[in-house]
Parts: C-alpha cells; structure tokens; sequence
C-alpha cells in the first residue's frame, strides 16, 4: 500500500473536514430536530453537547481553532460514551457507544495533529 504514501496529508484533510462535517449535523439534530427529529427529551447536558458537536464540528471541518475545537469535541464523546453507552454493558457494540468512543478517539487524534492542510489555521 505504499502508493498511498504520497497522500497523506490529504487523506488526513478529508478525515478532518468529514469528522467535522458528519458531527455538526448531531449537534443540529438535537437543537434543532434537523436533519430528523431527536428522540430523546432534552436536558442542558444535551443542549451543551448539542452545541459543542455543531460549533465544535464546524470548526474542525474548517481547521480553525482545530487543537481546541477537537479536544472539546473528544471530551464531549467520552463523557457521552460512559454517560449513556458505557454503564449499559461492557463492549461498543451491545452498549451502542461505537459511534461515540470512534469520534472520541478521532478528535483527540486530530487535536495531537493539528489542522493540516485545507484548513484557516494552516
């Protein structure tokens, strides 16, 4: 596989905007019942997520304040993932907290990174 080699800044890019890009649409969801509605009552627990995965995924998306922005989303996942997956059952994928221990791990690896390229950082 190393012909892939030579594109690793921009396969790194698009895991950066993409993350960003699908995570601003759970904030939405939650705040603002679009795409879909969001099946759960709202607590500010949820508000404040809700408002970290949009402004924090767009952030990201963009690469602006990327390292923080990133960080703060991770967080956010990982309190998510123990809050409402991790206490149910043992393993991510009986406890339903694969999506959120995968963008847990994804941000904080984005934040050591930094912004790479295609980004208002860079």
């Amino acid at each position: 596989m190393n012909f892939l080699d030579k594109y690793q800044e921009e396969t790194y890019a698009l895991l950066r905007i993409i993350s960003g890009f699908m995570f601003i649409w759970h904030g939405t969801q939650k705040l603002f019942n679009f795409p879909a509605d969001f099946p759960y009552p709202l607590n500010p627990l949820m508000y404040a997520a809700g408002t970290i995965e949009m402004i924090g995924g767009a952030l990201v998306m963009i690469g602006l304040l990327t390292r923080p922005a990133a960080f703060v989303c991770s967080g956010t996942m990982a309190v998510a993932y123990w809050m409402v997956h991790g206490m149910n059952n043992f393993f991510p994928i009986l406890n339903g907290g694969e999506l959120a221990a995968l963008y847990c791990f994804a941000f904080l690896f984005i934040a050591a990174r930094g912004p790479g390229i295609w980004s208002l950082d860079k």
